[in-house]
């Protein structure tokens, strides 16, 4: 993703804005072209979401964001773009025209991707001059959250074009998927079109209301989904025995006559009108951008939560934060001269908004946090990395204490500092502060035991020597600094005359 820095949007309904917010909260500037009066303040708003989202999302410094503007033509969003994603209406024709005149402006290495949920891509760049550079990259809403994105390509779209997508979409923390064939629909919305047809028979009917159907869901098969796809979770119902009894048990269901998936009811004034009154019922008033937020809590608290489990979308989300990490430690190296004699500043930032208790000070929680991710500073500083923690080695913490000195504020930054205390070929003895950002005032220390572990074998081993001697060397940098008063201090135990003292 390194060479894209600019992106063009065009189109900015609630597909277009919400790629326009991942692309922004990834560093990447974007100009956007909509001749809706409204697009700007629309795309602004889902920007306010997305940025409240992604703060909860990962704790992960998220670096620089790009810059968002407007352009009043096609022509001036895409001269200086290093890639286009297209989000027009679901119009083949519209499409056309827009891809073919993008086509046309931008630079003939440029990527362009429509985020069409059905359109075939073949058809789609029959009128463009350089088909071989177009595919679909289409996203799910809100773009910003969600990481899957199905990338299709067409008769004349290029190999390497697909292989680039599928990068770029990666490194802005996506989960792509290439759909193997050309079809209506891809492989997502199908599945969903299957849901929806059935869906709109039961209201239909009358033998469910909207918001039964919903309650039908997300109480049940919705919650399973989130980790766990249809073939696994059916093959987990068929016990020791697997697909093949599952298949064998609940297969000659589907020749029953019940299901309608091959009809659809239809979509007269009144069946809409009943379907709009339900929905209205459901929403129960609450403003569009609330119901917006709602969604988006609930989808970090999942992503969350898989995250810990290093699972499904979980796993999308531990990989790109541990990319933000490493970008963010990078960054701050590349910014910064070292002066390898004196304690380390590898980790900087914020105190967030949902960091702060009801005085608006840090919680506990948090300084822990703040003093793990120095450590995790440190580690990419001596070369740890995802290839070396794919190999089954890291360091682990087996003791911190923590001192506190003084409160911080939300919004207030900050940064630590790192000091080598000893050092051998298991262990590795540290100590940080945390300092205000703009007083320089101590806020706390962590003294900390770290042991390098064969994770494979769940016991301590010597780290590799190429890490080891890069610790070594800081330990002989740092040999010469002052002990800190705090290292090696047991809790403070108070008597009982301080304890009677007024």
């Amino acid at each position: 993703m390194s060479d894209i820095r600019t992106a063009a949007v065009i189109g900015a309904g609630v597909i277009g804005a919400g790629w326009a917010a991942r692309f922004v909260l990834n560093g990447i500037d974007v100009i956007v072209h909509d001749p809706h009066p409204e697009a700007e303040r629309r795309t602004r708003d889902v920007l306010a979401n997305a940025e409240r989202s992604h703060a909860r999302l990962t704790m992960a410094p998220s670096g620089r964001q790009g810059t968002l503007r407007f352009a009043p033509s096609i022509a001036e969003a895409v001269a200086q773009a290093d890639f286009v994603q297209e989000s027009a209406p679901e119009r083949e024709d519209v499409k056309k025209a827009l891809l073919a005149e993008i086509d046309a402006r931008a630079r003939p290495d440029v990527l362009v991707c429509s985020s069409t949920s059905g359109l075939l891509p073949n058809r789609l760049q029959m009128d463009m001059k350089y088909p071989d550079r177009f595919l679909v990259g289409h996203p799910f809403n809100p773009v910003y959250l969600l990481p899957l994105v199905e990338l299709c390509g067409g008769k004349r779209t290029a190999a390497d074009a697909i292989t680039r997508a599928r990068e770029f979409y990666n490194g802005i923390g996506m989960r792509p998927l290439v759909v193997r064939k050309e079809i209506d629909g891809f492989i997502a919305d199908r599945l969903l079109e299957a849901l929806w047809r059935e869906a709109l028979w039961l209201v239909h009917d009358d033998i469910a209301t909207v918001e039964e159907i919903d309650d039908a869901i997300r109480f049940g098969a919705g919650l399973r989904w989130a980790f766990m796809g249809t073939f696994q979770l059916y093959r987990l119902a068929g016990g020791e025995d697997g697909m093949r009894h599952f298949m064998a048990q609940f297969g000659p269901a589907l020749q029953l006559p019940w299901s309608k998936l091959t009809d659809v009811p239809e979509l007269t004034d009144a069946f809409i009108d009943k379907i709009a009154r339900q929905s209205d019922a459901q929403a129960g008033g609450a403003p569009l951008r609330d119901a917006e937020r709602k969604r988006d809590d609930c989808l970090v608290a999942i992503m969350q939560a898989l995250k810990a489990q290093d699972y499904a979308a979980g796993a999308v989300l531990a990989g790109y934060e541990e990319k933000l990490f490493a970008a963010a430690h990078e960054d701050a190296g590349a910014e910064r001269e070292t002066d390898p004699t004196q304690p380390l500043q590898l980790h900087t930032g914020r105190v967030l908004p949902e960091w702060v208790d009801y005085n608006n000070h840090m919680t506990e929680s948090r300084y822990l946090q703040i003093f793990g991710d120095s450590s995790d500073a440190l580690f990419h500083s001596i070369g740890i990395d995802g290839d070396y923690h794919a190999s089954g080695f890291s360091y682990y913490t087996v003791e911190t204490h923590i001192v506190h000195r003084r409160e911080i504020a939300g919004l207030e930054p900050f940064y630590t500092t790192t000091q080598i205390l000893d050092a051998d070929p298991k262990r590795l003895h540290v100590f940080h502060r945390l300092h205000h950002g703009r007083s320089h005032d101590l806020l706390a220390s962590a003294e900390q035991m770290l042991l390098h572990v064969d994770t494979r074998q769940s016991r301590a081993c010597p780290a590799r020597a190429d890490i080891h001697e890069r610790v070594i060397a800081l330990r002989d940098a740092h040999v010469h600094l002052e002990r800190p008063e705090q290292a090696g201090r047991h809790v403070g135990v108070m008597t009982a005359p301080e304890i009677a003292a007024p």
